[in-house]
């Protein structure tokens, strides 16, 4: 079975027509492999894959990614953001912060370490295509000074403004001092307000800026805002197909298991 894998003339440029070719045809193919934006799992014999290049100062490090997701291309980085890169890569990535948390700090829940996972797509509301993000914790978030048992994912961000949602096709209420930090067409933080009027800190911050679909960059161009939903672990799960995440969403929202939020962007939203 022919291999659904696309190097883009960029791509290409990079690594040259040998290289490339091997790795449409020849041994160096991918086998199966994690999403390096979504983080779920893809196959080049059934799914079309996209080879994307990360390019540091000296080093360079090919992915491999949905074609949904991101299409073939070089994303230039740090060294730094680069050696995440490979740590991601490789399974070894140090984690996303915790709800409500410092990224070094991440929030202590029983059973272990708690992060947030966070998935892009688009919801139409309305007949009009709104970016969102969707994000789900790996394990109950207990409240913070308590070790549960229990789950205040939900009650912790409707004390900081998030609304309940009953029906998916409302458009979510804005959240005054919450922002998304989209820089060079990436998505970097999601941004709340910091402690006794403070700056803004990260709720939840990437550890490689994570691509996003010309789809979706299209329209966050458009609205400047980006909606948040979000779900206790469990409730949505890991999604491959924008019409199936928004069967989970509507399922949560019934469910009484899903909370959303407007706001708008921090930024750049890039081209």
């Amino acid at each position: 079975m022919p291999r659904m894998l696309d190097v883009s003339d960029e791509v290409r440029a990079e690594i040259g027509d040998e290289e490339a070719d091997r790795l449409l045809v020849g041994p160096d193919a991918p086998g199966s492999y994690d999403c390096t934006s979504c983080r779920t799992p893809g196959d080049p014999e059934n799914d079309p894959t996209s080879t994307v290049l990360f390019v540091g100062e000296e080093t360079a490090v090919l992915a491999f990614a949905h074609a949904t997701c991101i299409p073939s291309q070089v994303v230039s980085v740090s060294e730094e953001q680069l050696q995440g890169a490979v740590a991601s890569i490789t399974g070894d990535s140090p984690a996303p912060a915790a709800a409500g948390g410092d990224p070094d700090a991440p929030q202590s829940v029983p059973g272990g370490q708690a992060v947030l996972g966070i998935t892009s797509g688009l919801v139409l509301i309305s007949g009009e295509l709104h970016p969102a993000l969707v994000v789900e914790p790996t394990a109950p978030i207990a409240r913070p000074g308590t070790t549960g048992p229990g789950d205040d994912f939900l009650p912790l961000l409707i004390e900081q403004g998030f609304i309940p949602v009953t029906d998916t096709a409302q458009l979510p209420s804005p959240l005054s001092g919450w922002s998304v930090l989209l820089a060079a067409g990436q998505l970097h933080a999601v941004l709340q307000p910091g402690a006794e009027g403070g700056g803004q800190v990260a709720w939840w911050q990437a550890h490689q800026a994570l691509s996003v679909t010309d789809g979706w960059r299209a329209a966050v161009n458009k609205t400047q805002r980006v909606l948040i939903y979000a779900a206790p672990v469990g409730s949505i799960g890991q999604q491959p197909r924008e019409d199936l995440l928004r069967d989970a969403l509507d399922k949560a929202a019934a469910d009484g298991k899903l909370v959303a939020a407007s706001m708008p962007l921090a930024g750049t939203p890039g081209a």
